[in-house]
């Protein structure tokens, strides 16, 4: 019934996919060649084609579309997908989609070329073609969306779930457990476990224990269980095994759990080599196209904000004024080697502080509240946050994001990961100007485990819509912290 239901619920994706399609082009046609405000910055010098010869190409549309989204995976419905990455997969099927129209319309035309009558009328405006590109990108994600929200409420109500069943009520299992019920919005229902500490254990934290392992088959039936979570210990690997044979033959899906609780770092994630199965232990979401993405976040609102403080608002160079007039010998923009991106270093730019080589006899020296070695507008600075800003110059450039856990200098880099577990985990992402840490309070002098943990909350956590909350309480909670010195 379930897998009945799945094939029910792609065909309404297909016809979702194939109407948003078909409306965008059509409205496409319109807004180029009824738009008054179009048709005032692209003429149509060549007249109006008929609205017929655009409707023949709709039958091409519903067989291509969905093609192309099916070889992009968006056929496959993955609870809990990425709106990112479906939103790329979605751009990309459409502009793919949209090359193969333009190819398929020029070979017709070429073909025809010696029959003038044929060839015109496969010819179509590049302006009509560029204005269904996004058409349909908005159209396809707005009416996914929609589909979306409307199954993860049918999915919470009872609809079209999937029935699980979880063999081990140890940690693990109930670690699993536990997920499911937190999720009702993504279409699993838990009916209970089965594990050996049956029938003398009943329940496990309000959850039923079933039966035992080798009865998994008799109460899969039972409970109409469609996927069975596998989630025992390694120590019990024979178990295992013998429960894996035992319901071989059920018509359910099975899937197994890895005991990776003792291991696991950021985010364990199933990869292939070469038919080989391979666990990564410390996966971040900040890879793929959600790093992409950050980055032209990064590009776009580091220059604009480099521009803007330099040029509109002339804080750069006001500062730069007062480090001359206040600061004492030295330079404006100070220099030091920090670590980022996979234990990378890089030399990050501040706008001096403190003395001019006020480390060449003690080396690098933690920064205290009564530090003697500020001068009187590095206090100030630093006291507002405004010696960061030249690290928007190492944005643009690439060495940091705007957002993300605070580079260290290598020193005490080595200094906390010989003291302080998973502190390597940090530099799994870009490092920042801000971050998850910093809007909390957990900046300067404090806790470093504090911050630790609050950087691989971010680190596990990671989304667009993360980065720019951060950016946003930077504004309101980031200048003039108590730890600010």
């Amino acid at each position: 019934m379930v897998k009945f239901q799945t094939r029910l619920m792609v065909a309404v994706f297909v016809l979702v996919d194939v109407l948003s399609t078909v409306l965008a082009w059509v409205f496409a046609y319109f807004l180029r060649f009824n738009s008054e405000l179009v048709l005032e910055a692209l003429p149509a010098t060549k007249g109006v084609p008929a609205l017929t010869r655009y409707l023949v190409l709709i039958p091409v549309l519903v067989v291509l579309w969905p093609a192309v989204l099916y070889f992009h995976g968006l056929y496959q419905l993955k609870r809990g997908r990425s709106r990112i990455d479906e939103f790329f997969a979605i751009l990309f099927s459409v502009l793919i989609g949209t090359a193969l129209l333009l190819g398929a319309t020029l070979y017709v035309r070429v073909y025809y070329k010696f029959q003038p009558g044929v060839a015109p009328l496969w010819e179509y405006s590049q302006a009509v073609m560029a204005l269904f590109v996004v058409l349909d990108v908005l159209a396809l994600n707005g009416a996914r969306s929609a589909l979306r929200a409307y199954l993860k409420r049918m999915w919470t109500a009872g609809y079209n779930v999937r029935r699980v069943l979880v063999a081990g009520a140890g940690e693990l299992g109930q670690q699993v457990a536990e997920t499911i019920l937190a999720h009702r919005e993504l279409g699993f229902r838990l009916v209970g476990y089965v594990d050996d500490a049956a029938p003398a254990v009943k329940e496990r934290r309000g959850i039923p224990v079933l039966g035992t392992l080798d009865q998994a088959t008799q109460v899969a039936a039972a409970h109409r269980a469609d996927q069975l979570y596998v989630a025992l210990p390694l120590e019990e690997h024979a178990k295992l095994l013998r429960l894996l044979k035992n319901v071989s033959n059920e018509c359910m899906d099975i899937k197994v759990v890895p005991d990776l609780v003792q291991y696991a770092t950021v985010k364990a994630v199933l990869e292939d080599l070469d038919g080989i199965p391979i666990i990564s232990l410390s996966e971040v979401p900040l890879r793929g196209w959600n790093s992409m993405v950050k980055r032209v976040m990064d590009v776009l609102v580091g220059s604009l904000a480099l521009l803007l403080l330099t040029f509109l608002v002339p804080l750069f160079p006001l500062v730069a004024l007062l480090i001359r007039w206040k600061g004492g010998h030295g330079p404006v923009l100070l220099r030091q080697e920090r670590m980022t991106l996979d234990g990378r270093t890089f030399q990050i730019y501040k706008f001096r502080t403190m003395v001019h080589n006020a480390e060449e006899n003690t080396g690098p020296v933690w920064a205290s509240p009564e530090d003697p070695r500020r001068t009187t507008v590095g206090i100030w600075l630093r006291r507002f946050n405004l010696d960061e800003f030249p690290q928007l110059i190492n944005v643009v450039l690439g060495d940091m994001s705007l957002v993300g856990p605070r580079p260290e200098r290598p020193p005490f880099v080595q200094q906390f990961r010989e003291h302080i577990p998973q502190y390597m985990l940090r530099h799994r992402v870009k490092s920042g100007i801000t971050g998850w840490a910093q809007v909390n309070g957990w900046r300067g002098n404090t806790s470093i485990e504090k911050r630790i943990e609050y950087d691989l909350y971010y680190i596990e956590n990671w989304s667009l819509l993360l980065d720019i909350k951060i950016l946003i309480l930077t504004l309101f909670r980031g200048f003039g912290q108590k730890h600010a010195y």
